[in-house]
């Protein structure tokens, strides 16, 4: 028998007393979350889209950071604003793997955006005379569909191997699907599952090590001239904010998931399964936005000149 058939729903237990008791402060917290992401988000993108001067790398990297946001988040808030007035918290089979697949390409996909802003600000500061000839049109239209394909690729071989596995229960301890919550359901041995699952996060991991060493690099040549520093800290302190605010996050939910405690509050098991679906989507653009001034000032004259238009 497939899985399919002995798995067709997964109950999500995530849910306990005080989503139930606060479900309306909750809605309106969560409504106002996301509201939050989608305005600050789409406000990024829209500025850099409409503004001409900012067709440059950084900002469309950038630009494929918030849209990555979106796609991400989008998985997420719509079914848990659903599930906290429902009387059933259940996704379906394929639904659940849908959930996965999107949530974990969205993490992966963050990082690798990140790797590209890095080695961008590396040529920037580093070989400032070949940048041009180095970040050409082109190149930077390669670097970006390789970042979203390989992470779909990736999460993809992930999830072909879960959907093969026959499944023994239906119960997910969390708000939302998670891969590792699924493998524990499973009758079979999972550890081939396990084995691509670190390559996975080892192959991730590898995309911080590639950051840091060009980090060190970007250190030493801003630190020979006054020029340099003061790119260094215009341009690269938000990214290292941040990476700091995505790494964090990652790696709270993904050690907890499969090394935490189980005395743990399920209030704090909640609150460290989403925070990374609600910090960095929000930090991020705000970080942006506050601290490269083309941003900023082209994002007020837009305001200003829109202002203009409707009077």
């Amino acid at each position: 028998m497939s899985n399919e058939t002995m798995t067709s729903v997964f109950s999500l237990s995530g849910f306990n007393e005080t989503t139930t008791t606060y479900r309306l402060t909750l809605f309106f917290l969560t409504l106002l979350c996301y509201s939050v992401i989608l305005l600050v988000n789409v406000a990024l993108i829209v500025t850099i889209v409409l503004e001409e001067k900012l067709h440059e790398p950084m900002y469309i990297f950038l630009c494929n950071l918030c849209t990555n946001s979106l796609y991400g988040t989008a998985a997420f808030y719509p079914k848990f604003i659903f599930d906290l007035f429902s009387n059933t918290r259940v996704i379906s089979y394929t639904g659940c793997l849908l959930q996965v697949f999107v949530i974990y390409s969205y993490a992966a996909t963050d990082f690798s955006i990140l790797v590209l802003m890095a080695y961008d600000r590396y040529v920037a500061i580093c070989r400032p005379l070949e940048y041009h000839s180095v970040m050409t049109k082109h190149r930077v239209i390669l670097l970006v569909c390789i970042s979203r394909l390989v992470p779909l690729m990736c999460q993809a071989l992930v999830m072909i191997m879960t959907s093969k596995l026959e499944l023994c229960g239906f119960l997910i301890e969390k708000l939302y699907c998670e891969n590792w919550a699924i493998l524990k359901l499973s009758c079979d041995s999972i550890t081939m599952n396990n084995i691509i699952g670190f390559i996975v996060i080892f192959f991730y991991l590898g995309h911080y090590v590639f950051i840091v060493c060009s980090y060190v690099e970007l250190v030493k040549s801003a630190l020979k001239s006054r020029e340099g520093r003061r790119k260094f800290m215009q341009t690269c302190v938000p990214h290292l904010l941040c990476l700091l605010n995505v790494l964090v996050a990652l790696l709270f939910d993904l050690m907890y998931a499969r090394y935490g405690s189980k005395s743990v509050s399920q209030d704090v098991k909640n609150f460290m399964a989403v925070q990374f679906l609600m910090f960095p989507p929000i930090l991020n653009p705000i970080i942006y936005g506050l601290k490269l001034s083309q941003v900023r000032n082209s994002f007020v004259r837009l305001c200003t000149y829109t202002k203009q238009v409707n009077g």
